[in-house]
């Protein structure tokens, strides 16, 4: 510094400076001071220019703390006018606990030219107390008096900002403490620098020393190299978001977590540590693991299921379509989903009619279908019996998203009742039949003596008469009747199944001529043309000629009547492919017989004749008959085109193997 073309040593105390300004003007004098004095006057308005200059409030004080000199900016801070805070001491602008501070500088000579610095509590003209930071320093002029000088410096700003930031720390020491997910500050060399409590009890330590000393890449990922792919990761992109790792716990479990983290880089840009979250995604990948289980589950049950499967939304659009539903209609799964509206798949108004059936409680409960029957049609044009049970599928706040139907293909079931039921009439029909042949057994026993009574006197008596006695024609017819009679006892015995007739290899088609020999000459045949197309090879069968006789002629006479007497009876035989069965056919051109009495066609006493002209038992003695050879036979008839009855008879074994 240079005073009037003087210069002050760089090491000249400004203190010093400022204590011989504001000495007692003297005359010029030299001293040993390095400062090279000027005129008081002169020296007193350079030093008051310089402190008036400064930023900081200056006050000069004597040693009774009364205030000799302040600058400009110890009013501004202070509050008071410059001739006011001449009228105060320097105690007075301070608050009682730092007064001391001052008072006990005069009393410790030793501390003379020190500067001590404080903070304390300023006291403002309008009582307002401000931050302030406090510098004095005691100094004795040229003439031995001792001085107070002091700086002060207006720090309420900087006080606020460093506990507003102070708070702002302790705030975020607080929130980085109360996360619940893992945070941490690590070094780039694998070491962490900081974490929370979150992370510390998500790896299992108690002890955070002990956490904070671990190497990262081998105590805690459970495959090491995640961590290289972690540290190029960010140092490429900035940054990794979510990247799913295995960490280790310290009782060595381990545990998935998505990594969240970013560099911390130096003034250079250069990468020294990162900084991140953990988030502890174990239990939602067990939980993920067992929906996705679930879904796969629920998926192969809905593609493995035989009844079609069917979901939509409420718009119509199909979403669910499964192999059942492909089988049932026809159509593959990606014709339909996306592609064909719900209400095609039905009837039409079906579908309007089942959503009318899901919305009411009628019919199941609202949001529910219990099963109900009807037909589709379907991609062949087939009609095709159907049964569907539905549901609506409702999202959380109970709004309808989707319904599903369950649809069961009823051919198979239907066909499968239908046999039941024939199989449950034919047990029907074997129980009346075994009802009657107890009858007829009982009937025929009791007839049978007196009947063969009268047929051995009358032929004896036949005998007796002479060849011209008129009364020999009556005993004739007699004989005659009561030998038919025994013929029918005969019947009703087998019947009833209380003889046993014998079984020998019989050929049926002479079985058939025979029968055809005693019709063909009756009045009911005379205009009906009989067609035989029989097998010249036909093997035999095991069984009863007379019995089979009795069935050929039973269903030949059934034939003709069914005719009115005028029109073509087609007999057929023929053998299996296999040589194992017999086929035994009559067609005729009758007017057929109503499919409702198709089932009922061998039930015991069940006719269509006019009532004395059939007993009902010809066929189902027929059906006894076949049944017991082993054979099966059957009717296929439609009105107006006539009807044709099959028997089916097993082959002599030791003919077909000859």
């Amino acid at each position: 510094m240079v005073l009037k073309g003087k210069e002050v040593g760089k090491s000249a105390n400004i203190k010093e400076m400022m204590a011989k300004k504001l000495s007692p003007p003297t005359k010029r004098k030299r001293t040993a001071h390095p400062l090279v004095l000027v005129d008081r006057k002169e020296e007193a308005g350079m030093f008051q220019a310089i402190a008036e200059l400064g930023n900081d409030g200056i006050l000069v004080f004597d040693k009774n703390h009364r205030i000799e000199y302040a600058n400009r900016v110890a009013s501004e801070v202070t509050g008071y006018r410059n001739e006011q805070l001449l009228e105060m001491t320097i105690l007075s602008l301070l608050d009682k606990p730092h007064q001391s501070f001052i008072e006990d500088l005069f009393i410790h000579p030793e501390r003379y030219g020190e500067k001590t610095c404080a903070e304390a509590h300023l006291i403002t003209s309008t009582g307002e107390v401000k931050e302030a930071e406090i510098c004095i320093a005691l100094a004795k002029t040229s003439h031995g008096i001792r001085k107070g000088y002091a700086y002060l410096k207006d720090i309420t700003d900087r006080k606020k900002y460093e506990s507003d930031l102070k708070n702002s720390e302790e705030k975020l020491r607080r929130l980085f403490d109360r996360v619940r997910h893992g945070l941490f500050i690590s070094s780039k060399e694998g070491q962490f620098l900081e974490c929370n409590q979150a992370l510390l009890d998500m790896m299992g330590y108690t002890d955070k020393e002990e956490f904070l000393k671990i190497d990262i890449a081998r105590d805690l990922y459970a495959n090491p190299k995640d961590r290289e792919i972690f540290m190029e990761r960010t140092e490429r992109d900035g940054f990794v978001k979510d990247m799913e790792v295995e960490f280790r716990k310290r009782n060595g479990d381990n545990i998935t977590i998505l990594l969240t983290g970013h560099p911390i880089k130096n003034e250079k840009g250069e990468i020294i540590g990162y900084e991140g979250i953990n988030l502890d995604i174990t239990e939602r990948k067990r939980i993920e693991d067992e929906l996705r289980e679930a879904n796969e589950f629920f998926t192969n049950l809905i593609k493995s299921s035989v009844d079609g499967i069917i979901a939509a939304n409420m718009q119509g659009n199909i979403f669910i379509f499964n192999k059942g539903a492909e089988a049932l209609s026809g159509y593959k799964a990606d014709e339909v989903i996306g592609k064909v509206h719900i209400t095609q798949i039905y009837p039409e108004g079906i579908a309007k009619e089942i959503m009318k059936r899901l919305r009411s409680p009628d019919y199941g409960g609202v949001g529910k279908l219990l099963p109900t029957q009807f037909n589709v049609v379907n991609k062949e044009g087939e009609e095709i019996p159907i049964q569907i049970s539905a549901a609506l599928i409702y999202n959380r706040a109970g709004q309808e998203v989707a319904s599903v139907g369950i649809f069961t293909d009823l051919r198979s079931r239907l066909l499968m009742e239908k046999k039941l039921q024939e199989t449950h009439l034919q047990l029907v029909s074997s129980e009346k039949m075994a009802s009657l042949g107890k009858l007829a057994a009982g009937i025929a026993h009791e007839i049978n003596n007196p009947l063969g009574g009268i047929l051995i006197y009358s032929s004896l008596m036949l005998e007796d008469l002479p060849e011209e006695d008129p009364k020999r024609g009556d005993l004739a017819r007699i004989v005659q009747e009561a030998g038919r009679c025994k013929e029918i006892v005969k019947g009703l015995l087998e019947f009833a199944r209380q003889t046993e007739p014998k079984r020998e290899p019989t050929d049926i088609n002479r079985a058939i001529n025979d029968g055809l020999f005693f019709l063909v000459n009756q009045a009911l045949f005379h205009n009906i043309r009989i067609v035989k197309e029989l097998d010249p090879f036909l093997p035999f069968v095991r069984g009863n000629s007379g019995q089979l006789k009795q069935v050929f002629m039973n269903i030949i006479v059934n034939a003709a009547e069914a005719m009115h007497g005028n029109g073509t009876l087609t007999i057929r035989t023929s053998v299996s492919a296999d040589r194992k069965t017999v086929w035994i056919g009559f067609t005729d051109t009758g007017e057929g017989i109503p499919e409702e009495n198709l089932s009922r066609i061998f039930d015991p006493f069940f006719t269509t004749k006019d009532v004395g002209k059939g007993t009902g038992l010809g066929l189902a003695t027929s059906f006894g008959i076949i049944e017991e050879h082993g054979g099966k036979i059957s009717v296929n008839s439609k009105v107006g085109e006539g009807a044709t009855f099959a028997i089916e008879l097993p082959v002599h074994l030791e003919n077909n193997q000859g």
